[in-house]
């Protein structure tokens, strides 16, 4: 299959396919002789990373707004006078607009420009967290919750189609991994600084700490991001259809990329609660479930460059969901904590490549924007729920550690969920036309 990359944002040609043409790339060069690059591909090139730096800072203070909630619980409970389940309210609406949003999302982009729309998306996270800062009314909290998240939802759907129009056609697997290491080490940033921010001077401290860094990533994107060249050119109506097997393909890779940030989501939501629970401190908790993210910035890549040389990136993808699963229980069991926490970080990166290379094996160039949409909405939908279910079940069995147990089930199904997506990629070979 003739593809430019490797994962989520593979993009497949058609041109390269038929009759094994030589494979023409957006925006790149394909005819440059061999050898040093000349002086106007150095420029690309610097100019190239340069963005995915940017881009990089943008996406890490999401994840930073994200976790903030999570990352200083106990005591945004204490000031809210919020239950487990509460928080998981408040953590989980911040996927909630993601909903509505993630189809529209590359529409809004199209319409208005995806820089002037990724800078508004920051400028409703910054609003958002300004209304969490300035009062502790519960409304006034789901309100800028919500207001945030819609600003995630339009960074998370346009800036990884800002990465594609980057890097397609070079080194685009190994700028997507770096992309995807922003969350995690947002997530561990958090974790680590935030509750010693909030321990000095309180939660609104904590909260404007949040807002300089997403000032900081709107300055970023606003002085140095450009596109990087002539846009794609205008499918027909009917080539951005989507058939029947490829929409339920799409929505089971969906799934096992929304279940496997389940079990994400349940150790730095709910473990740093659970190790306060057993008398840790909120920010030795903190820093402790750090491990896991910071290891995961290693994970994630390594996992990336197993799956592309794996005999059967299935294989792989399973049998680390699976182990995953097994060390989340572990600790949610008892098992001591640091070497616990090591061995989750190690683990818990291998299957991203696989899982976010999955919608690539699916669609075409002309369905990417809809299939991508489907995938993002499923993603958020159980995002939205995930928080919230695990906060109930904390507070049903009154010990935060229950939530881990739903994060290990979610990774359990991740197996069955892929077996059932190979069975629609057969059928979508049978009815029609593959992707490349």
């Amino acid at each position: 299959m003739a593809k430019v990359g490797v994962g989520l944002h593979a993009v497949p040609d058609r041109r390269a396919a038929q009759a094994g043409r030589k494979q023409v790339f957006l925006h790149e060069p394909t005819d440059a002789p061999a050898g040093m690059p000349s002086a106007p591909d150095l420029i690309v090139m610097r100019g190239r990373w340069t963005i995915l730096a940017v881009l990089f800072a943008a996406r890490a203070a999401m994840a930073v707004q994200f976790q903030s909630i999570a990352a200083i619980a106990p005591e945004l409970g204490k000031t809210l006078n919020a239950n487990l389940a509460d928080i998981g309210v408040l953590i989980g609406l911040y996927f909630a607009p993601g909903i509505a949003l993630a189809l529209p999302g590359g529409a809004i982009g199209r319409r208005f420009g995806d820089k002037a729309t990724v800078l508004a998306g920051l400028v409703m996270m910054l609003a958002g967290e300004a209304l969490l800062c300035i009062s502790t009314s519960w409304s006034v909290q789901i309100a800028g919750r919500l207001i945030a998240g819609i600003g995630g939802v339009l960074l998370n759907v346009l800036m990884t189609k800002m990465m594609v129009d980057w890097f397609a056609g070079r080194q685009i697997a190994t700028a997507m991994a770096i992309f995807i290491n922003s969350w995690p080490l947002g997530i561990a940033l958090t974790l680590v600084a935030l509750p010693l921010i909030q321990a000095e001077f309180g939660i609104a401290g904590a909260q404007i700490a949040v807002m300089a860094l997403i000032g900081a990533a709107l300055a970023l994107v606003g002085l140095f991001y450009r596109p990087p060249g002539q846009p794609a050119a205008p499918v027909s109506a009917q080539d951005a259809r989507l058939g029947l097997p490829a929409v339920w393909a799409v929505l089971l890779a969906g799934l096992i990329w929304a279940f496997y940030n389940v079990g994400f989501a349940m150790i730095f939501s709910f473990a740093p609660s659970m190790l306060v629970e057993r008398g840790w401190s909120t920010a030795a908790a903190g820093s402790a479930v750090s491990i896991v993210l910071w290891l995961a910035a290693l994970s994630v890549p390594l996992g990336g460059y197993l799956a592309d040389r794996a005999g059967s990136r299935n294989t792989l993808l399973a049998a680390s969901c699976l182990a995953f699963a097994a060390l989340i229980v572990l600790l949610w069991r008892g098992s001591p904590v640091p070497p616990t926490l090591v061995a989750l970080g190690l683990v818990c990166g291998l299957p991203a490549g696989s899982i976010m290379s999955l919608p690539a094996r699916v669609l075409a160039p002309a369905t990417r924007a809809l299939g991508m949409g489907l995938f993002y909405t499923v993603y958020y939908a159980t995002m939205l729920i995930a928080p919230w279910l695990g906060g109930r079940l904390a507070l049903w069995t009154g010990h935060a550690g229950a939530a881990l147990g739903l994060g290990s089930a979610a990774l359990m199904a991740c197996p069955m969920l892929l077996w059932g997506f190979e069975r629609w990629l057969l059928v979508q070979a049978r009815t029609a036309p593959r992707a490349s």
